[in-house]
């Protein structure tokens, strides 16, 4: 498992590990928790998720102003709408006159709140990057998706944003995110091509993590790895080449008296184990031998055709995996980054953000908050530099920590529910269920 340590240097000094950075280079700041909107993929619309809505109080933000002058990126969103927080273009503005001149201030928003004079303040503010959800082209179908969103406000709000740079004389950085769902993954070409008329320069594609057993069914990804895959799809096509099929019940696997041909399948799953071990990756058997390779071909020929349409468009667009790899990169904690809640907590990624369920692969998984210290209380400085969080920084890195969605145990007790002490690596890191290290992921940032 390859640990793919990041480095940064600043003119002569000797490069840093992620964990030993001074400062944080990227910030991801949680302004409110409130939206205007229901969309149906949302967290916030799940049962069971416990979120509060508040707002940021401008002395939080305050306490993060010693950060500025070291960041790379400041991104002005996280559960809720930021256009919803009536200080934002004041926290823009204020970040702005801190932050390197070639750091960027972006944030994610629906587009509905997003006027004229809105457009003209946030500009001149001096925000830099914006990416607009839109999740369907079609009237219908974007209402029905995106809790009650209309395309009219998104395309004002792009004429608004490209006429306030274009007064200002500064540049800014437009475009889409689209959530991907098997229920609307035929939108994206209409996407691309309704982006471009309307000058949209990126379009960033994510899949959907279910937060609730309604929505599992939406998910357009494969949780299982690629190299669980590979594994799985060689056996397959060498039982194939001798006449075995491996499209078996898992129960076939457990039987006292399987026929001939069951035992002849037995014996090439108890290879394909047994390759695997010496490999040391783990199979989720039951989910290997129902793989739905036909729905994972018709989302990986959408992102291709969506891909050379792109090109042709001249349109900016950021595919995520269709299936997660082992080898896992924390781009977060890689790249020095910090999560603010909007009451000051301080989180490592989205992942440990908040608290939620997910369900995926047949399984389900309660997340919890990972917190380290409160920015509100100490400062963003020396809550980023504190011993546990160093620490915590540090063990990410190693990744000395197991994929549950490739476990045939999973979800354990170590991980499945309840406080988290370790998991069955005795690591304390609680990223085994992660799946933003993976790939099938993507956001601003």
């Amino acid at each position: 498992m390859g640990t793919g340590i990041g480095i940064v240097t600043t003119g002569l000094e000797a490069p840093l590990l992620p964990h030993r950075r001074p400062f944080p280079s990227k910030l991801f700041v949680e302004v409110t928790t409130r939206c205007n909107l229901r969309c149906a993929m949302c967290v916030k619309q799940a049962p069971g998720q416990g979120l509060i809505d508040g707002d940021m109080s401008d002395e939080t933000f305050a306490r993060l102003e010693p950060a500025f002058p070291h960041l790379e990126a400041l991104v002005l969103n996280g559960i809720g709408e930021p256009l919803l927080h009536r200080g934002l273009e004041r926290f823009v503005a204020t970040a702005r006159a801190s932050m390197p001149a070639d750091a960027w201030i972006g944030f994610q928003t629906n587009g509905q709140l997003l006027g004229e004079r809105r457009a003209r303040a946030l500009v001149r503010a001096g925000v830099d990057r914006i990416a607009i959800s839109a999740d369907a082209v079609r009237p219908d179908e974007l209402r029905r998706l995106h809790g009650g969103a209309r395309l009219g406000p998104i395309e004002s709000a792009a004429r608004w944003l490209h006429a306030a740079a274009d007064g200002v004389g500064r540049p800014l950085s437009l475009g889409l995110e689209f959530v991907a769902m098997r229920s609307n993954l035929h939108q994206l070409p209409e996407l691309l091509r309704w982006a471009a008329d309307n000058r949209f320069s990126f379009l960033i594609v994510t899949h959907m993590l279910p937060y609730g057993k309604a929505m599992a069914d939406e998910a357009a990804f494969s949780p299982t790895s690629d190299r669980a895959l590979a594994i799985y799809r060689a056996w397959k096509a060498r039982a194939a080449a001798d006449g075995v099929d491996l499209d078996l019940d898992v129960s076939t696997l457990m039987r006292f008296t399987p026929t001939a041909e069951q035992e002849r399948g037995i014996a090439y799953v108890q290879g394909m184990l047994a390759d695997a071990a010496a490999q040391n990756i783990s199979l989720r058997v039951a989910d290997l031998l129902r793989f739905d390779e036909g729905a994972l071909e018709d989302v990986e020929t959408a992102f291709a055709e969506a891909a050379e349409l792109a090109s042709g468009l001249g349109i900016d667009l950021r595919l995520p995996k269709t299936v997660p790899t082992q080898v896992r990169r924390c781009e977060f904690v890689e790249e020095g980054s910090a999560f603010v809640s909007w009451d000051g907590d301080l989180h490592p990624c989205y992942f440990l953000w908040h608290h939620f369920e997910c369900h995926l692969g047949g399984m389900s998984r309660v997340v919890r908050p990972r917190t380290f210290g409160n920015v509100a209380e100490h400062g963003i400085l020396a809550t980023w530099n504190a011993a546990e969080w160093r620490t915590f920084r540090g063990d990410v890195n190693r990744y000395d920590f197991p994929f549950c969605y490739d476990c045939n145990l999973a979800m354990c007790d170590y991980v499945a529910d309840g406080e988290f002490e370790q998991d069955c690596h005795l690591s304390a890191v609680p990223c085994a269920a992660c799946l933003w290290c993976t790939g099938p992921f993507g956001c601003l940032h």
